[in-house]
């Protein structure tokens, strides 16, 4: 049998070996929080719209997302609907309103979104329940958002307190939260929604929901209305949507840059952990290093070393930063209002694997220089 060399070195000082396995634990946990929250960004982002029941959405070309939105006239719903394959169009208001938390009267904003009571707007079928419905039809009454956050006081049905300076009464609850945008959500009909931010006309929504027949082609439907209506709106798939949002949040955000830098910095740590600690091991054994050049030893075989030694302590210490980090995924859903969406997934738990694995190799071809220029002669 092969001498181990690699893990001989390694283990030959345990101390150094424990602080190099925490070092790159710390990288791996590091990288796995920032890309679960830039996962959770991407679907806190979409989360909204999977909860729409339509195949087909128009937007203002000025709405940046939902909580942007710009409006644009209701008459292209009224347009769209006499096209092949609709079945029907559902029009959506949307704004921020200022909540008074009942019980400390500090005022706190939150996404409200306004429709028809008798759309079947979402899929869900809580919302379509006999008492939420009843509730949506009351005047100066709405339904709030269960994933909420505490901040916005008691959410219980019957509540009564203010919103935008009106007397209004919470008449019921509903799941669907805000994601990043948003700390809670309310949803009250069309008619209360002008009421609360009058003078907002009802002639101009926020969002246009298109619900096509079970045998319509979305893609074929929305290239039609893209063609056939003004300018002043955009007609986007479900699908497209959801990209579009993700988009935005990940790639035009301060949020999404920073979860992506941290992915980088974290990566940066990781290579200069791995360097110093290699480095620092390869001056320890150079005599040795040196010895086995004398006696013959090519300098891929000392490279073929150095590299082992890499890719044990990215083993070694993906495996607690893995570990940590599902405990961490768990304590932050749990801590946040409404859970945020964050968990491991195998795609990532793999790609961080392979990026660990590269994160020491390359920090192990960078310090392996040493060796490979040393000089028996020299340093003896």
């Amino acid at each position: 049998m092969k001498t181990p060399l690699a893990l001989l070195n390694l283990t030959h000082e345990k101390t150094r070996l424990l602080v190099a396995i925490a070092g790159v634990a710390f990288a791996v946990l590091l990288v796995f929080m920032n890309l679960g929250f830039l996962g959770a960004l991407a679907k806190s982002a979409s989360q909204i719209y999977s909860q729409f029941d339509a195949d087909v959405f128009l937007l203002s070309p000025q709405t940046l997302e939902i909580s942007t939105n710009k409006a644009f006239p209701r008459e292209r719903l009224y347009q769209a609907a006499g096209f092949a394959g609709v079945e029907r169009t559902m029009p959506i208001y949307a704004g921020y309103g200022q909540w008074r938390n009942p019980e400390t009267r500090k005022n706190r904003s939150i996404f409200v979104f306004g429709i028809n009571p008798d759309d079947p707007v979402f899929l869900d079928p809580e919302f379509r329940s006999p008492q939420n419905l009843d509730a949506l039809r009351r005047p100066d009454t709405t339904l709030i958002d269960r994933l909420s956050r505490p901040e916005f006081g008691s959410q219980q049905a019957g509540t009564i307190t203010e919103l935008e300076r009106r007397r209004v009464t919470v008449g019921g609850q509903y799941v669907l939260g805000g994601g990043f945008a948003a700390d809670g959500t309310l949803l009250m009909s069309d008619q209360n929604f002008r009421r609360f931010f009058d003078p907002f006309p009802l002639n101009l929504i926020s969002v246009g929901l298109i619900k096509l027949q079970p045998e319509s082609d979305p893609d074929r439907v929305a290239a039609a209305l893209a063609a056939a209506l003004p300018k002043d709106v955009i007609v986007l798939t479900k699908p497209q949507i959801v990209d579009r949002e993700r988009t935005y949040w990940i790639s035009t955000t301060s949020i999404g840059f920073i979860f992506g830098l941290g992915v980088t910095i974290s990566c940066i740590v990781g290579v200069i952990i791995v360097y110093q600690i290699l480095y620092t091991d390869i001056a320890d054994h150079m005599k040795q290093y040196a010895t086995l050049k004398a006696m013959g030893y090519r300098s891929g075989f000392l490279v073929q070393t150095v590299i082992q030694e890499a890719i044990i302590l990215a083993v070694l210490g993906y495996i607690p930063g893995f570990i940590i980090s599902l405990g961490l995924y768990e304590l932050t859903r749990s801590a946040t209002a409404g859970g945020l969406p964050i968990g491991m997934e195998w795609e990532r738990a793999l790609f961080v694997l392979l990026l660990t694995l590269s994160m020491c190799i390359l920090s192990a071809v960078i310090s392996v220089r040493k060796v490979v220029l040393a000089d028996p002669a020299e340093v003896f």
